[in-house]
C-alpha cells in the first residue's frame, strides 16, 4: 500500500508536493502526446500500422459511445472530449504494466477524481445551456407519466444521483478496479519470489504462481481498455440524459 502513498521527490510538506505518482503520470502524458503529435504529423491518406491504430480507436469511440448514446450529430461538440478522456484513461490505465513506471495513474485518488468532476461539470452545463437551469433539474428529477406524490421520494433522490452519486461511483469504479489490480500483480509476483528462493518442495510450484503473475498483467490489460470504455461510456450517457428533451 506505501507504493500509493511515495515519499515527496520535491516540495515536501506543502501543496505542491511532487512524488512517484506524479512522476508517472506525467511520464504517461508526455508519452501519449509525444506519440499522438507523431503520429498526427505523418499522416497520410493510406495510413500505416501505428496510425491504423489510432484511427480505429477514434471511430470506436465516436461509433460505439457516441453514435449509440448522444448521436454523431448531437455528439459532435462532445466528441474531443470523450475522445480525449477515452486516451488518457486508457494510458493511465497501462502505466500499471509498463515495466519501470508499475503504477496506474489513476491508482491514486486524485485524478479519477478530477476526471469525474471533468464530466460533472460537462454535463451539469449541457444540461443547464439547453433547458435552463429550473428546466434542467425538473427534467432530471421528475421524468414525465408519474403520479404527483411519488415525486416527493423521487425528486431527492434524483437530485442526490445528479449532484453526488454519478460522479462519486465513475470516481470509485475506476480507483477500486485500479487498486485491485496492482494489488493481484503485486501479490502473485511476491509469491512467486518467495517460492522460487524457499529452497524447499515449493520451488515445484512458483512456475504456476508465476503463470498466474503473467495471466494477470495480460488481464490488467483488459481491464484497462474496459474502465476506459466504462468511464467513457458513463460520461456520454449522463450528457445525454442532460441534454434530451425528454426522459
Amino acid at each position: 500500500m506505501g507504493e500509493f502513498f511515495p515519499d515527496a521527490i520535491l516540495f515536501g510538506g506543502t501543496p505542491f508536493e511532487f512524488n512517484r505518482v506524479q512522476l508517472v503520470r506525467l511520464v504517461i502524458l508526455v508519452a501519449v502526446l509525444v506519440f499522438m503529435c507523431i503520429v498526427a504529423s505523418r499522416a497520410k491518406l493510406v495510413p500505416g500500422r501505428l496510425q491504423s491504430v489510432v484511427e480505429i480507436l477514434i471511430d470506436f469511440v465516436n461509433t460505439q459511445i457516441i453514435g449509440n448514446t448522444i448521436g454523431l450529430r448531437e455528439g459532435r461538440r462532445f466528441a474531443p472530449m470523450l475522445i480525449t478522456m477515452f486516451f488518457f484513461i486508457f494510458a493511465m490505465n497501462l502505466g500499471g504494466v509498463i515495466p519501470g513506471l508499475n503504477l496506474a495513474g489513476t491508482s491514486v485518488v486524485g485524478l479519477p477524481l478530477l476526471l469525474a468532476l471533468w464530466t460533472f461539470v460537462t454535463y451539469v452545463g449541457a444540461g443547464i445551456r439547453k433547458h435552463g437551469f429550473l428546466g434542467y433539474i425538473k427534467s432530471e428529477t421528475m421524468p414525465p407519466g408519474i403520479p404527483w406524490p411519488i415525486y416527493f421520494l423521487l425528486v431527492p433522490i434524483e437530485l442526490l444521483q445528479v449532484v453526488l452519486i454519478r460522479w462519486a461511483s465513475l470516481t470509485i469504479r475506476l480507483l477500486a478496479n485500479m487498486v485491485s489490480g496492482h494489488m493481484m500483480i503485486v501479490v502473485f509476483i511476491g509469491m512467486t519470489h518467495a517460492l522460487l528462493f524457499s529452497g524447499e518442495w515449493l520451488i515445484a510450484i512458483s512456475p504456476f504462481a508465476g503463470a498466474m503473475a503473467i495471466g494477470i498483467y495480460g488481464f490488467e490489460i483488459f481491464v484497462a481498455a474496459l474502465q476506459a470504455f466504462i468511464f467513457t461510456m458513463l460520461t456520454a450517457v449522463y450528457i445525454q440524459l442532460a441534454t434530451a428533451d425528454e426522459h
